[in-house]
């Protein structure tokens, strides 16, 4: 199935993910400078991920910062999805508008 040592684009793992509903969204969220990696702002949708890595969306209904456990190997339903990555948006203390 998937090794958990390997990497895959951050376009293809937020739509594997379900952090955009298509691939071409998830491309434009990373070019559109809404998506860090490991606290830097990336432009390039084809950098490369890896689990251990922590991601940070920017989304309408707000931001998800979230650890990756697993590449994936399919976009499949909400709750395959849900064991690609583990959710740290509620475990973080409050942003007060500082840049790190």
């Amino acid at each position: 199935m998937n090794e958990t040592s390997g990497t895959i684009r951050i376009d293809k793992w937020l739509w594997f993910a379900r952090q955009a509903k298509t691939r071409g969204a998830a491309q434009k969220l990373v070019t559109g400078g809404k998506v860090r990696l490991n606290r830097e702002k990336i432009v390039n949708s084809a950098r490369q991920v890896r689990p251990g890595d922590v991601i940070t969306v920017s989304l309408q209904h707000g931001v998800n910062v979230l650890r990756i456990v697993d590449c994936g190997t399919r976009r499949g339903s909400y709750p395959e999805a849900q064991l690609l990555y583990e959710d740290l948006t509620r475990s973080q203390p409050a942003e007060s508008g500082q840049d790190t």
